[in-house]
């Protein structure tokens, strides 16, 4: 860039930049030195104390009494802690090695008496008026309590603990946000429509929700041509989802659209530890959102203020069901509530109150979901604008490698391809980065520092051999697409990645009982060749028992347990992890249904066992073949497949 170039770049940022005017100069002072006045005015009392009992021409009050009793004061002022008046100044003294003055000699300054200041420290004397009286001296009483020093001394103590309490208010207004009586104040944000930048467009993976959406938002633009037909918009809008499934992102896209005022806040904003201050809050933030009617309030993780009434004891308890209760009342009470439509986000839909969810105040609940294999092709263009693609990046094979993700996991894995690619210098991000990417979203990052020694590599090559072989033999396993024994995450020693063909939402007995087979081959494997096992198919046998009592106690695929369902689900349905479930059935029937998970896992064990013991050649190539790449992708491992013997390599 040349130099003139380089100076209008630079006069553009400080037109850019904002200049501090005079006024804005001055507040910033005033706020940084006013905190110090206080400290500055005690210093100058004690200084102008310590001063005070400093002055030049202390004497002893001894001292001071001698000089009395030979009549050498005059003008003496009497103070309720000193003495200070004129006293006769000394002869000079004869300097050595002079003579003294002759007798007649008159002395220095004859005819004319010298008078100095001096102050005494003045104990309590009560004969003090009595021996002045006698010596026939003027003198003046200064009574207790004069002067401005006592006064300053006096009223300097409050003066500092109203300016500390003074500067702690309004310290805690500018955290909270509100005046220093802005306790009950909304912290809601009203969002300007400026500073939004996400539109409809720029959501993908949810068209329904948008559909729904969008309807409310043209409410908003033309209510006149719902109303004409007697319509009525929904009073709330609740987004239900998985975490990550775009829910905020959705909100604020809907700021984005309408052209109406937005007001955001998180549900935890209401709570406080004294009772009636969320209420108070409620009752602000929709007093706030009735003056510009019509418009949006949306409240984030509204599970934090709207759980269930009377499942708890406590003050906590109490503040959280007092805002609840204004809730319900803002939202559908005896005054109609027009123009205000809330919008809502959450996790566990579970644990809100009944009175909550009902029409009227959220009529309307839109379950975001992981996204299907189009809406995440939709996900993964529309996180890729902006970025720089190699031409060899397919995102149709990358959506369908990425069963299950949210759009949060491949937002995520985008931006890891794009520091891939950043790191290795290159100029685009090619298919590569964004499957190592993606690898690294699911397993974790690699762990090359993790050296084992040859018998754990053996060991580990084995295992993922069992699986990628067993995998390949069945017929209802997904298709091996990349077989590694390089350590990832945090204990993942090896791993074994399957990509479905085509999107699945139901799985039949065999397909599952397959998965159950691959799950547990590595276990055969290493059985069968080092005739003994290891801590390495842990993960392995916790999702396999997981799967097997999902089979047994829910699913109804065990003939000896039959149709019942023997549990329920502990946490809620969109954060419930593969272990949530809890028992619902007797401990006849809990003693049967372990019996029968312990059959579907022997069963399944066997099953690979007799796989891997068919086709033990194969396996030992297999083993072979990662312990010399570490790393083995679907081509490498079909022609280890096409060069064994076609009897042993017989359907696999």
């Amino acid at each position: 860039m040349d130099r003139p170039e380089q100076e209008q770049e630079s006069a553009k940022r400080d037109e850019r930049e904002p200049k501090p005017g005079p006024e804005r100069g001055r507040g910033n002072l005033m706020r940084r030195v006013w905190p110090w006045i206080p400290l500055l005015v005690l210093l100058a009392i004690w200084l102008g104390q310590q001063l005070s009992s400093s002055v030049p021409g202390t004497i002893p009050y001894s001292e001071f009494k001698r000089l009395l009793a030979r009549d050498q004061v005059k003008e003496l002022v009497l103070e309720p802690e000193r003495v200070r008046g004129l006293r006769r100044a000394p002869a000079p003294e004869t300097p050595a090695g002079e003579p003294p003055p002759g007798p007649g000699a008159a002395p220095a300054g004859a005819g004319e008496t010298a008078w100095t200041p001096f102050v005494a420290v003045r104990p309590e004397d009560p004969g003090l008026i009595q021996a002045l009286e006698q010596a026939d001296v003027e003198y003046t009483v200064v009574p207790a309590g004069g002067g401005l020093l006592p006064i300053l001394m006096g009223i300097a103590p409050v003066v500092l603990g109203l300016a500390f309490m003074l500067w702690l208010l309004r310290s805690l207004a500018r955290r909270e946000g509100a005046g220093l009586m802005g306790f009950g104040k909304s912290r809601a944000r009203l969002v300007p429509e400026t500073s939004i930048g996400v539109r409809f467009d720029d959501v993908a993976g949810c068209d329904e929700a948008k559909a729904d959406l969008r309807e409310m938002v043209e409410f908003l633009r033309d209510p006149a041509r719902f109303r004409a037909l007697g319509a009525r918009i929904p009073k709330g809008v609740l987004l239900l989802g998985p975490p990550g499934t775009g829910k905020t992102l959705l909100a604020r896209a809907i700021a984005g659209e309408a052209e109406v005022p937005f007001f955001t806040i998180n549900g935890s904003d209401f709570v406080e530890m004294f009772v009636g201050v969320g209420a108070a809050r409620v009752r602000d933030l929709f007093a706030q959102a009735k003056g510009k009617a019509p418009c949006i309030v949306f409240i984030d993780e509204i599970d934090a203020v709207g759980r269930q009434r009377g499942v708890s004891m406590g003050v906590v308890n109490d503040e959280r069901e007092q805002t609840l209760d204004q809730l319900l009342s803002e939202m559908d009470g005896f005054e109609e509530n027009s123009g205000v439509i809330v919008l809502a986000a959450t996790n566990r839909p579970e644990v809100l109150d009944r009175a909550l969810l009902r029409p009227g105040r959220f009529d309307r609940q839109i379950v975001l979901d992981a996204p299907d294999l189009a809406g995440r092709e939709a996900i993964l263009r529309v996180h890729a604008r902006g970025k720089p693609l190699a031409g060899d990046v397919d995102l149709a094979r990358i959506a369908q490698a990425t069963a299950g993700m949210s759009g949060a996991d491949l937002a995520n894995a985008l931006n890891e391809a794009a520091l891939g690619a950043a790191r290795d210098r290159r100029h685009a991000i090619t298919q590569t980065d964004i499957e190592s990417a993606i690898e690294r979203v699911m397993a974790g990052p690699e762990r090359r520092s993790r050296r084992l020694n040859a018998d754990e590599k053996r060991r580990v090559a084995l295992h993922e051999a069992g699986h990628a072989l067993v995998a390949s033999c069945v017929r209802h396993a997904d298709p091996v697409q990349k077989i590694s024994i390089i350590p990832r995450g945090r204990a993942a020693l090896g791993y074994t990645l399957q990509i479905p063909q085509v999107e699945q939402f139901l799985r039949t007995r065999a397909e599952l009982f397959d998965r159950l087979t691959v799950l547990l081959a590595g276990r055969a494997a290493e059985e069968l060749v080092l005739e003994d096992v290891s801590t390495g198919a842990q993960d392995d046998l916790e999702a396999a028992t997981a799967l097997a009592r999902l089979m047994v106690c829910v699913l109804g695929m065990s003939e000896r347990v039959g149709l019942q369902r023997c549990a329920r689900q502990g946490e809620g349905a969109f954060l419930a992890g593969p272990l949530s479930w809890q028992r619902d059935c007797s401990e006849e029937t809990a003693r049967e249904v372990d019996e029968e998970v312990r059959r579907f896992l022997d069963e399944a064990l066997g099953r690979a066992r007799s796989i891997l013991e068919a086709r033990r050649p194969v396996l030992e190539l297999v083993a072979g073949a990662l312990l010399e790449r570490e790393t083995l992708d679907r081509a490498a491992f079909r022609a280890i497949l096409a060069r064994a013997p076609r009897a042993v390599a017989a359907n696999c």
